[in-house]
């Protein structure tokens, strides 16, 4: 296991190079600067800017400035924000979008499993066949469509439900964003924990278990279900990671301050800075997740070989 994590850990050292190299040259290659605007600024305050942030030193300087920068924790001021930084701007917006995303988790997990569950056991039944269309929907409808279909039914129509969510202040606020952000993988799961139930019940454990004279509620959940679930293990690393991160449009749709809007106006205003910050930050969610769920899967799974380490 130690050999495993070590290896893990190089990964996803690596990973997180790669992908900063490759991000701040793609920024750097762009046509125009993060001061370019529509209606041009005079060419002394542009001169002076890139002064003041060092945009005039040559790249590959300010590539070496910006690694030191970051082992120190610090992503560099925000260019369009006055006075305020990108480790400011994600403290204030990553809060907010995790809350979303946890919710979002819980509620995925919690509804999506016993779905694929009683689909597969109610297999070719009314149960199996309205489940699995609701699953269909689900993965084929955008969030952004379903979002506004919520809101307009739930939100403008029957006025069950606020609009806008703001700061997720309320329970009541969280009701349509978390549905519309985990529409697809609620369905996603539970279209999973379907085929993967169905498989394992016609093993031959399972049919020992039940000649054993186990109840069928230990069979399923004590037996089947174990083994079942590995496969939705897998998926909740970048499950995990996408709805922490959370969902740029659902959080414009419902007016929520979360990390979404920081990003989409960074890149809209050019803000050099916050997109590299926004984008190390999510990477670095991405591959501890995804780090954090292979060690659960091989908890959960002994027998998996793990990489770097022999048998013996």
């Amino acid at each position: 296991m130690g050999r495993y994590i070590i290896h893990r850990l190089v990964s996803m050292a690596l990973t997180l190079f790669f992908i900063i190299t490759i991000t701040f040259f793609l920024m750097h290659a762009i046509p125009g600067g993060p001061f370019t605007r529509e209606k041009p600024l005079p060419e002394a305050i542009i001169k002076a800017l890139n002064e003041k942030y060092h945009l005039d030193d040559p790249v590959w300087k300010q590539y070496l400035d910006y690694w030191k920068d970051i082992l120190r924790g610090d992503l560099g001021p925000s260019f369009q924000l006055t006075n305020r930084t990108v480790n400011e701007l994600i403290g204030l917006g990553f809060p907010i979008t995790a809350r979303l995303g946890i919710v979002a988790i819980v509620f995925t997990i919690l509804v999506g499993v016993p779905l694929g569950i009683l689909s597969a056991l109610r297999q070719g039944k009314w149960q199996d066949y309205t489940t699995m269309f609701i699953a269909t929907l689900g993965v084929t409808i955008p969030s952004f469509v379903l979002a506004t279909v919520l809101i307009y039914f739930f939100g403008v129509v029957l006025k069950i439900f606020p609009t806008t969510s703001g700061r997720l202040t309320r329970p009541i606020e969280y009701v349509l964003p978390v549905i519309a952000l985990s529409g697809y993988s609620l369905s996603f799961i539970a279209r999973l924990v379907r085929s993967s139930m169905l498989d394992v019940i016609k093993q031959d454990y399972i049919r020992t278990a039940r000649a054993k004279g186990l109840s069928e509620f230990k069979v399923i959940y004590k037996h089947a279900l174990k083994n079942a679930i590995i496969p939705v293990i897998t998926y909740l690393g970048p499950l995990a990671a996408g709805l922490l991160t959370g969902s740029f449009v659902i959080e414009k749709l419902f007016s929520i301050p979360g990390m979404g809007g920081y990003f989409v106006n960074s890149v809209g205003n050019r803000d050099y800075t916050m997109i590299m910050g926004s984008t190390i930050f999510y990477s670095v969610i991405l591959v501890v997740m995804n780090f954090i769920v292979d060690i659960i899967y091989v908890m959960v799974d002994p027998r998996i070989k793990l990489m770097g380490t022999k048998e013996g």
